[in-house]
């Protein structure tokens, strides 16, 4: 289900992103609009991006998401509306690659989850997604890639 996991400490890396808190159940009717609206802004000002659609999320999901979604980008963009400048923070954390379909996402979390509390290694409620490849092109759902990232220091 998920590759072995790794811990690595990764760079800070410049992005542009929206925050959203909304209810776990409607996750689609609030991502896709979102990450529209970035690429159009990215696009308009002529910023490049520089890898691939992340999720980070500031604590665990409950009934709720409280998340930010968005690019890594070469250079800051001029904010409008809900896009604002971010990043993904420099941190320890425990990576591994789950390749399957975004509905069992869960389940990879929970693997690796498991891991580090085998580890013993601290948990902190944050962590984020970077997903590998893009829906619209990969049209089995059995070959999307999305990177885990368990923030543990």
């Amino acid at each position: 289900m998920i590759t072995t996991p790794e811990v690595i400490t990764t760079s800070e890396q410049a992005t542009a992103s929206i925050h959203l808190t909304i209810p776990a159940r409607e996750m689609g009717r609030y991502m896709d609009p979102a990450i529209q609206e970035i690429i159009t802004l990215i696009t308009e000002q002529g910023i490049h991006i520089t890898g691939p659609m992340f999720s980070y999320h500031h604590r665990r999901p409950s009934d709720t998401f409280d998340f930010e979604i968005g690019f890594p980008i070469s250079s800051a963009v001029l904010e409008q509306g809900r896009v604002k400048n971010s990043s993904l923070p420099a941190a320890k954390v425990v990576r591994a690659v789950y390749h399957g379909p975004y509905e069992h996402l869960g389940e990879a979390w929970g693997a690796l989850q498991s891991w580090v509390r085998e580890q013993q290694m601290p948990e902190h409620g944050r962590f984020y997604e970077r997903y590998l490849n893009n829906p619209d092109e990969v049209k089995d759902p059995k070959h999307y890639r999305t990177e885990l990232n368990w923030v543990v220091g």
